[in-house]
């Protein structure tokens, strides 16, 4: 079965100023979590820290160069993933609509579905 990264994306500086989330939020997820667990199409999956905590490495010129964060220029970051094996691309898209669903209606979320090339 084909392997599918989803790459959670969001605008750091349009988060909401308080970072608990709603109790409701929190139990809607981990149902979600618990069924894709139990339906086992999912093999990980993680938020990730601020771009405040992050270093960026980049190659040109044959150097490394070095960017801590935060990244101000960047509006859009990847900030979870999760990696899950489903029968095909439209079931990891499904999967995936729901998670989205379940946030907050004023939250601006996007997510990215990638299929992983199998060597």
């Amino acid at each position: 079965m084909p392997r599918f990264l989803t790459m959670i994306r969001i605008n750091e500086q349009d988060l909401p100023s308080d970072t608990a989330f709603p109790p409701e939020f929190e139990q809607r997820m981990g149902a979600l979590l618990e069924e894709i667990t139990k339906a086992g199409v999912m093999l990980d999956t993680a938020g990730l820290l601020p771009t405040s905590e992050a270093t960026r490495l980049s190659w040109s010129g044959g150097k490394i160069s070095y960017t801590d964060g935060p990244f101000t220029e960047t509006k859009e970051v990847v900030g979870g993933y999760s990696l899950s094996q489903c029968k095909d691309k439209a079931e990891a898209i499904e999967w995936t609509r729901r998670f989205l669903e379940i946030h907050p209606v004023e939250w601006k979320v996007s997510a990215e579905v990638r299929e992983i090339q199998e060597m």
